[in-house]
Protein backbone atom coordinates (compact mmCIF):
# COMPACT_ATOMS: atom_id res chain seq x y z
CA UNK A 1 0.00 0.00 0.00
CA UNK A 2 1.43 3.17 -0.84
CA UNK A 3 0.45 5.98 1.85
CA UNK A 4 0.56 10.29 0.64
CA UNK A 5 0.61 11.54 3.98
CA UNK A 6 -0.24 15.34 4.67
CA UNK A 7 1.43 14.39 8.19
CA UNK A 8 4.52 16.41 9.78
CA UNK A 9 5.71 12.26 10.52
CA UNK A 10 8.27 11.19 8.04
CA UNK A 11 8.99 14.15 6.42
CA UNK A 12 12.52 14.78 7.35
CA UNK A 13 13.67 11.28 7.02
CA UNK A 14 16.24 9.90 5.33
CA UNK A 15 14.65 7.73 3.05
CA UNK A 16 10.93 9.52 2.60
CA UNK A 17 10.64 12.13 -0.20
CA UNK A 18 9.08 15.34 0.96
CA UNK A 19 7.79 16.02 -2.33
CA UNK A 20 6.43 18.73 -4.62
CA UNK A 21 5.81 17.95 -8.05
CA UNK A 22 6.45 21.12 -9.87
CA UNK A 23 9.86 21.26 -7.55
CA UNK A 24 11.44 18.59 -6.97
CA UNK A 25 9.57 15.50 -9.10
CA UNK A 26 12.80 13.35 -9.23
CA UNK A 27 12.94 12.73 -5.59
CA UNK A 28 10.11 10.42 -6.06
CA UNK A 29 12.76 7.92 -7.25
CA UNK A 30 13.56 7.65 -3.11
CA UNK A 31 10.80 5.33 -2.79
CA UNK A 32 12.52 2.42 -4.57
CA UNK A 33 15.29 2.98 -1.69
CA UNK A 34 12.72 2.69 0.97
CA UNK A 35 11.08 -0.54 0.01
CA UNK A 36 14.29 -1.87 -0.15
CA UNK A 37 15.70 -0.68 3.18
CA UNK A 38 12.61 -1.09 4.83
CA UNK A 39 11.38 -4.24 3.33
CA UNK A 40 8.62 -2.74 2.48
CA UNK A 41 5.77 -3.47 -0.52
CA UNK A 42 4.12 0.06 -0.57
CA UNK A 43 5.97 3.07 0.79
CA UNK A 44 5.52 6.61 2.15
CA UNK A 45 5.39 9.98 0.53
CA UNK A 46 4.88 13.39 1.96
CA UNK A 47 3.45 16.23 0.77
CA UNK A 48 5.27 19.48 2.53
CA UNK A 49 4.00 21.99 5.62
CA UNK A 50 1.56 24.88 4.17
CA UNK A 51 3.60 27.48 4.48
CA UNK A 52 6.59 26.08 3.05
CA UNK A 53 4.78 24.69 0.13
CA UNK A 54 4.23 27.94 -1.42
CA UNK A 55 7.43 29.35 -0.64
CA UNK A 56 9.56 26.44 -2.12
CA UNK A 57 7.27 26.76 -5.42
CA UNK A 58 8.43 30.56 -5.43
CA UNK A 59 12.13 29.77 -5.01
CA UNK A 60 12.59 26.75 -7.39
CA UNK A 61 12.64 28.64 -10.70
CA UNK A 62 15.08 31.29 -9.42
CA UNK A 63 17.02 28.63 -7.46
CA UNK A 64 17.43 27.05 -11.43
CA UNK A 65 17.89 30.11 -12.66
CA UNK A 66 20.08 32.31 -10.96
CA UNK A 67 21.04 30.76 -7.58
CA UNK A 68 19.20 31.44 -4.51
CA UNK A 69 21.30 31.63 -1.18
CA UNK A 70 19.65 33.48 1.88
CA UNK A 71 15.89 33.58 2.49
CA UNK A 72 14.30 35.35 5.12
CA UNK A 73 10.35 35.01 5.15
CA UNK A 74 7.49 36.07 7.19
CA UNK A 75 4.37 34.76 7.18
CA UNK A 76 0.50 35.50 7.81
CA UNK A 77 -1.06 32.20 8.30
CA UNK A 78 -4.54 31.46 8.37
CA UNK A 79 -6.17 30.25 11.42
CA UNK A 80 -7.61 27.39 8.96
CA UNK A 81 -3.95 26.42 9.21
CA UNK A 82 -4.56 25.71 13.18
CA UNK A 83 -7.57 22.80 12.07
CA UNK A 84 -10.69 22.56 13.80
CA UNK A 85 -11.84 23.81 16.13
CA UNK A 86 -8.46 25.41 15.69
CA UNK A 87 -8.53 28.22 17.61
CA UNK A 88 -11.07 29.87 19.24
CA UNK A 89 -12.53 33.46 17.71
CA UNK A 90 -11.85 35.04 20.75
CA UNK A 91 -8.34 34.64 20.37
CA UNK A 92 -7.96 35.98 16.94
CA UNK A 93 -10.83 38.42 16.95
CA UNK A 94 -8.72 41.76 16.93
CA UNK A 95 -5.55 40.21 17.45
CA UNK A 96 -2.46 38.43 15.31
CA UNK A 97 0.00 35.93 17.44
CA UNK A 98 3.42 35.63 16.06
CA UNK A 99 4.04 32.24 17.18
CA UNK A 100 3.09 29.01 15.61
CA UNK A 101 4.59 26.02 17.64
CA UNK A 102 7.14 23.96 15.59
CA UNK A 103 6.31 25.75 12.52
CA UNK A 104 9.53 28.12 12.23
CA UNK A 105 11.76 25.21 12.26
CA UNK A 106 9.66 23.10 9.53
CA UNK A 107 9.61 26.17 7.33
CA UNK A 108 13.20 26.16 7.27
CA UNK A 109 14.50 22.58 7.24
CA UNK A 110 11.74 21.35 4.70
CA UNK A 111 12.31 24.23 2.62
CA UNK A 112 16.34 22.73 2.29
CA UNK A 113 15.46 19.09 1.63
CA UNK A 114 13.07 20.22 -0.56
CA UNK A 115 15.33 22.30 -3.07
CA UNK A 116 18.05 19.93 -2.31
CA UNK A 117 19.29 16.72 -4.16
CA UNK A 118 18.44 12.89 -3.87
CA UNK A 119 21.32 10.50 -5.46
CA UNK A 120 20.53 6.62 -4.53
CA UNK A 121 24.12 6.27 -3.57
CA UNK A 122 24.01 9.63 -1.04
CA UNK A 123 20.30 10.16 -0.31
CA UNK A 124 19.10 13.68 0.02
CA UNK A 125 21.38 16.16 0.13
CA UNK A 126 20.00 19.78 1.30
CA UNK A 127 20.35 22.73 -0.41
CA UNK A 128 23.40 25.36 0.35
CA UNK A 129 20.94 28.45 1.19
CA UNK A 130 20.17 29.67 4.34
CA UNK A 131 16.65 30.17 5.48
CA UNK A 132 15.04 32.35 8.54
CA UNK A 133 11.41 31.96 8.78
CA UNK A 134 8.99 34.21 11.23
CA UNK A 135 5.78 32.59 11.58
CA UNK A 136 2.26 34.23 12.82
CA UNK A 137 -1.37 33.57 12.70
CA UNK A 138 -3.69 36.48 11.64
CA UNK A 139 -7.46 36.39 11.29
CA UNK A 140 -7.43 35.48 7.69
CA UNK A 141 -9.76 32.19 7.01
CA UNK A 142 -7.53 30.48 4.59
CA UNK A 143 -4.92 31.31 2.26
CA UNK A 144 -1.18 31.53 3.84
CA UNK A 145 0.35 35.01 2.62
CA UNK A 146 4.06 35.24 2.97
CA UNK A 147 6.34 37.80 2.48
CA UNK A 148 10.46 37.11 1.43
CA UNK A 149 13.21 38.76 1.19
CA UNK A 150 15.61 36.83 -0.99
CA UNK A 151 19.67 37.15 -2.16
CA UNK A 152 20.71 35.63 -5.02
CA UNK A 153 23.52 33.97 -6.88
CA UNK A 154 24.04 36.65 -9.28
CA UNK A 155 22.39 39.81 -9.95
CA UNK A 156 19.34 39.96 -11.97
CA UNK A 157 16.71 42.26 -13.23
CA UNK A 158 13.52 42.78 -12.10
CA UNK A 159 11.84 41.69 -15.54
CA UNK A 160 14.10 38.74 -15.90
CA UNK A 161 13.16 37.12 -12.08
CA UNK A 162 9.33 37.86 -13.38
CA UNK A 163 9.84 35.98 -16.72
CA UNK A 164 11.67 32.78 -14.83
CA UNK A 165 8.53 32.87 -12.34
CA UNK A 166 6.12 33.04 -15.85
CA UNK A 167 7.64 30.72 -18.20
CA UNK A 168 8.73 28.28 -15.68
CA UNK A 169 7.07 24.74 -16.88
CA UNK A 170 7.08 21.88 -14.50
CA UNK A 171 6.16 17.89 -15.18
CA UNK A 172 3.02 18.24 -13.54
CA UNK A 173 2.33 20.70 -16.41
CA UNK A 174 3.79 18.78 -19.28
CA UNK A 175 1.97 15.43 -18.22
CA UNK A 176 -1.20 17.57 -17.92
CA UNK A 177 -1.74 15.65 -14.62
CA UNK A 178 -5.30 15.93 -13.54
CA UNK A 179 -4.42 17.77 -10.48
CA UNK A 180 -1.84 19.75 -11.57
CA UNK A 181 -3.15 23.72 -12.66
CA UNK A 182 -2.33 24.98 -15.88
CA UNK A 183 0.17 27.34 -14.56
CA UNK A 184 1.95 26.53 -11.00
CA UNK A 185 2.77 30.13 -10.53
CA UNK A 186 0.80 33.61 -11.78
CA UNK A 187 2.61 36.77 -11.48
CA UNK A 188 0.42 39.67 -10.24
CA UNK A 189 1.44 42.89 -11.65
CA UNK A 190 -0.95 44.49 -9.24
CA UNK A 191 0.66 46.61 -6.31
CA UNK A 192 -1.65 45.02 -4.05
CA UNK A 193 -1.66 41.53 -4.75
CA UNK A 194 -1.66 38.73 -4.03
CA UNK A 195 -4.83 38.97 -1.27
CA UNK A 196 -5.87 35.43 0.59
CA UNK A 197 -9.46 36.36 -0.07
CA UNK A 198 -8.78 37.11 -3.98
CA UNK A 199 -6.04 34.64 -5.25
CA UNK A 200 -6.03 32.19 -3.31
CA UNK A 201 -8.78 30.13 -5.50
CA UNK A 202 -6.59 30.44 -8.62
CA UNK A 203 -5.76 27.47 -10.41
CA UNK A 204 -8.56 25.65 -8.23
CA UNK A 205 -6.43 26.81 -5.36
CA UNK A 206 -3.34 24.86 -6.42
CA UNK A 207 -1.48 27.51 -8.35
CA UNK A 208 1.16 29.94 -6.06
CA UNK A 209 0.06 33.68 -6.55
CA UNK A 210 3.55 35.86 -6.63
CA UNK A 211 3.48 39.93 -6.69
CA UNK A 212 4.67 43.16 -5.31
CA UNK A 213 8.71 42.38 -6.35
CA UNK A 214 10.68 45.10 -5.44
CA UNK A 215 14.69 45.60 -4.52
CA UNK A 216 15.51 45.14 -1.26
CA UNK A 217 18.09 47.53 0.67
CA UNK A 218 19.62 44.56 2.82
CA UNK A 219 19.25 41.36 0.41
CA UNK A 220 18.86 41.94 -3.51
CA UNK A 221 15.15 41.62 -3.96
CA UNK A 222 11.86 40.99 -1.66
CA UNK A 223 8.15 39.95 -2.76
CA UNK A 224 4.88 38.52 -1.55
CA UNK A 225 3.68 35.28 -2.68
CA UNK A 226 -0.01 32.93 -1.26
CA UNK A 227 -1.17 29.49 -1.26
CA UNK A 228 -4.25 27.71 -0.75
CA UNK A 229 -2.96 26.09 2.67
CA UNK A 230 -6.18 24.03 2.76
CA UNK A 231 -5.84 22.57 -0.60
CA UNK A 232 -2.16 23.35 -2.50
CA UNK A 233 -0.57 23.21 1.05
CA UNK A 234 -2.87 19.94 2.44
CA UNK A 235 -4.64 16.99 0.88
CA UNK A 236 -4.53 18.91 -3.10
CA UNK A 237 -0.89 18.51 -2.62
CA UNK A 238 -1.19 14.45 -1.57
CA UNK A 239 -3.37 13.90 -4.71
CA UNK A 240 -1.22 15.75 -6.80
CA UNK A 241 2.06 13.18 -5.58
CA UNK A 242 -0.18 10.34 -6.19
CA UNK A 243 -1.23 11.33 -9.67
CA UNK A 244 2.65 11.94 -10.15
CA UNK A 245 3.84 8.76 -8.51
CA UNK A 246 1.94 6.71 -10.51
CA UNK A 247 2.63 8.39 -13.89
CA UNK A 248 6.18 7.34 -13.29
CA UNK A 249 5.39 3.76 -12.30
CA UNK A 250 6.29 3.72 -8.89
CA UNK A 251 2.74 3.03 -7.32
Amino acid sequence: MAVFSNAKNYRMAADVPLLIPEVNADHAAAIVQQRRLRNWSGCIITNANCSATPLVMALKPLQDTFGVRKVMVTTLQAISGAGYPGLSAYDMLDNAIPYISGEEEKVESETLKMLGNWDEGHGFTAASMVVSAHCNRVATREGHLECASIELGREADPEEIIAAWENYQSEPQQLKLPSAPEHGLLYSREPDRPQPLRDRDTGRGMTVTIGRLRRCPILHYKFALLGHNTIRGAAGGSILNAELCVSKGLV
